[in-house]
């Protein structure tokens, strides 16, 4: 019984943590996929199908805050990421094809010109920084931005109240 119990807490504390880990940064190779600068070289390479689904994400996070004619970086770029940072273990792949299909919805959605996100967002080395609690969406999971956020939260403090009581029942 004390094994189950045992076996029970050590797979709560991994969901909760498998949950809570993000990849911190959406990359500057993601940010240049589906812009002006991708190089040729990602043609000769044959790419992944993108494990999450971008065709039903809710792109109203991006579209009814980064408008033109002048496209405010503070604005796109916040947008940008509130919407991309749910997702950026996948756009971070450069094996799979998940940022070219994000910025392909994107752009077809927000009528955006050509490589507006790359050339306006910028923030380090790495690329745009996400916050490190933003859960991941998962594959199968429908996802509509900061919406996905919030229901995740919810689900890991579950997990956690799980996880506490049965260490409190031990």
């Amino acid at each position: 019984m004390g094994l189950h119990r045992g076996i029970a807490l050590r797979a709560a504390v991994l969901a909760a943590v498998l949950g809570f880990a993000a990849a911190g940064f959406i990359s500057n190779d993601a940010l240049l996929e589906h812009g002006h600068a991708a190089t040729g070289r990602s043609l000769l390479q044959a790419k992944k199908d993108c494990p999450v689904s971008f065709e039903d994400a809710n792109y109203t996070i991006i579209t009814s805050r980064c408008k033109g004619p002048l496209y405010q970086p503070s604005l796109c770029c916040g947008a940008l990421k509130d919407f991309a940072c749910p997702y950026s273990t996948y756009i971070n792949d450069v094996t799979t094809n998940c940022a070219s299909t994000m910025f392909s919805y994107i752009n077809l959605y927000g009528k955006y010109p050509p490589g507006l996100f790359a050339n306006t967002c910028h923030e380090g080395d790495k690329g745009l920084s996400c916050p490190e609690d933003t859960p991941q969406v998962q594959p199968g999971q429908k996802a509509s931005g900061a919406a996905i956020v919030i229901a995740q939260a919810a689900a890991m403090a579950v997990a956690a109240a799980l996880a506490v009581s049965l260490i409190m029942s031990c």
